[in-house]
């Protein structure tokens, strides 16, 4: 046996140093939530760009009515229905004030800015974006005035799910037994009621307009976000962090708001999302059968109802808010689908 004693020098070994990083596999590296959330959620091109959409419209919707020198209610009888014209792309040959109308005699192109004959009409240096209406409104400032009824439906429809709908879910699914029963039976009444029904009853009661739509969308428009948000509470309500919380002394509603909504929390934001586009078609079409805001105001929907009459004559007065209304809910429906991948990746197959 060597008994010989070997002596270390201090450059025999190399410490291993304490990032922990250099364990971490290349191929799974270390991010927070957060970052992973956001790197899915801009992989996603559809959500992306229904964000941006979103952001511009909202910025249209603030800025949009004062781009001109018209306001929403401004009538001049004599500028009644004219066609689109903008002076940068005149030149061009579109959106130069003409139009085509079928008569009698077949189809034709007029343009009622310019007179046939030479003289002058007045509206030589006159430019209606998108045109006007029956009534001579500039309906590029109503459309953007009804852009901001739209939105505001929109934040009413969040505000009701997150405050109201998510609540009641998350207490009926937390203390179920007869607590769950008498307000899901609750819950089933308000919903049996038909929309269109209790907007005619309520506008019966109090003056038609916002407020009564407000209203309505109030009443029953957490039912759905109630329900996901007690469905959720039912699947966590017994888990093992539960019953430590339990066990450690934690009071009821602090369970509730603080160890099992964080978990979910994801989840009833990206259902929020989807009910937007709902809230504001339940407007739109509310408005279009004659239960929206009153006139002078402005919403897409009762634009919508007011250029259908004239539709086959002049179609330009319904394609602006359609579009504008149909990138609305497109976008916040994108924006929704993204941050559902997002949050859970799970839920797309669900």
């Amino acid at each position: 046996m060597n008994n010989e004693e070997y002596v270390f020098a201090p450059d025999d070994f190399v410490l291993a140093g304490n990032d922990h990083d250099a364990f971490i596999d290349d191929t799974y590296f270390k991010q927070s939530y957060w970052k992973d959330m956001l790197s899915r959620f801009t992989k996603n091109k559809g959500a992306v760009v229904g964000l941006f959409v979103i952001f511009l419209i909202i910025l249209m919707a603030i800025i949009g009515p004062g781009l001109n020198e018209y306001t929403y209610d401004f009538q001049t009888i004599s500028h009644q229905n004219l066609a689109p014209r903008i002076e940068l792309l005149e030149p061009l040959g579109i959106f130069d004030g003409s139009e085509t109308m079928s008569t009698s005699t077949g189809m034709v192109e007029i343009n009622k800015y310019v007179s046939e004959d030479g003289s002058l009409t007045g509206l030589e240096d006159t430019y209606y974006w998108f045109g006007t209406d029956v009534l001579g409104r500039d309906i590029f400032t109503r459309t953007w005035e009804g852009t901001r009824i739209s939105l505001y439906i929109a934040l009413v429809a969040v505000a009701v799910d997150m405050l109201f709908g998510m609540s009641y879910g998350l207490i009926s699914g937390y203390f179920g037994g007869r607590v769950d029963m008498v307000m899901q039976r609750i819950s089933e009444i308000i919903n049996g009621i038909p929309t269109l029904v209790m907007v005619t009853l309520l506008i019966i009661v109090m003056k038609p307009g916002l407020g009564t739509i407000t209203l309505a969308l109030a009443i029953r428009g957490w039912i759905g976000m109630s329900r996901i948000a007690r469905a959720q509470v039912l699947k966590l309500k017994e888990q093992e962090f539960i019953l430590a919380t339990k066990t450690l002394g934690a009071k009821d509603f602090f369970i509730i708001f603080k160890e099992i909504l964080p978990n979910i929390f994801g989840q009833l934001i990206i259902m929020s999302m989807f009910s937007v586009p709902n809230a504001i078609f339940t407007e739109a079409f509310l408005a279009f059968v004659g239960l929206g805001v009153p006139q002078p105001l402005a919403s897409l929907g009762s634009l919508i109802s007011d250029a259908f009459k004239s539709f086959t004559t002049h179609p330009y007065m319904i394609i602006f808010p359609v579009i504008v209304l149909a990138l609305i809910m497109l976008s916040f429906n994108l924006l929704a689908d993204g941050m559902r991948d997002a949050f859970d990746p799970k839920m797309k197959e669900m």
